[in-house]
């Protein structure tokens, strides 16, 4: 009796040994063409286009800023999701603290202009706003200051959120952020 086993990456690269380049290719292309969250990776592992970001942005924006008319509502774990995508894509950085900046942006915007409450929705950009500071303070000293401005008017917004979000962000500022800079 043979036992079965959940197939593996050394079962796929095993596959994977047996394609010519013309195979190899076709391979590519087809996952290319089933779908844009798979051209946004192949693009940003790639650096291909001019701006890799912006399918992730794309993502991000409509994640944290749904047209509620529509009766849209946000979506946190979409939003995050953009990121840890890009992150598999290519990871730089960067481009990295890019999104997490734009998503704390996007969020905060959001709640001051809509009135989005709910702890649970609120600590969500706290959190994020820990991992873009820790990733903006790793930067060059020019991206990380122009990241850092861009959260401080960020922490600055959440001062009209409730649930402690201003205290937290200022405690994260504090930690991560020198008044020196």
């Amino acid at each position: 009796m043979k036992k079965t086993t959940k197939p593996s990456w050394a079962d796929i690269k095993d596959q994977l040994s047996a394609f010519d380049r013309a195979g190899l290719l076709r391979l590519v292309h087809d996952p290319y063409a089933a779908g844009k969250d798979n051209q946004a990776f192949l693009r940003a592992r790639f650096g291909i286009g001019d701006d890799v970001l912006k399918p992730y942005k794309s993502i991000i924006g409509k994640c944290l800023w749904p047209d509620v008319f529509k009766n849209q509502t946000p979506s946190v774990s979409k939003a995050k999701q953009a990121i840890s995508d890009y992150r598999k894509a290519i990871g730089r950085p960067e481009g990295l603290a890019e999104l997490q900046v734009f998503y704390c942006e996007r969020a905060a915007v959001f709640c001051d202009d809509i009135g989005m409450d709910g702890e649970a929705f609120l600590a969500a950009p706290v959190r994020m706003d820990e991992q873009a500071l820790k990733s903006a303070v790793a930067l060059s000293y020019d991206e990380r200051d122009a990241h850092v401005a861009r959260l401080d008017a960020v922490r600055r917004v959440s001062c009209n959120f409730g649930y402690g979000v201003s205290d937290d962000m200022d405690t994260l500022f504090a930690e991560y952020v020198s008044d020196d800079r």
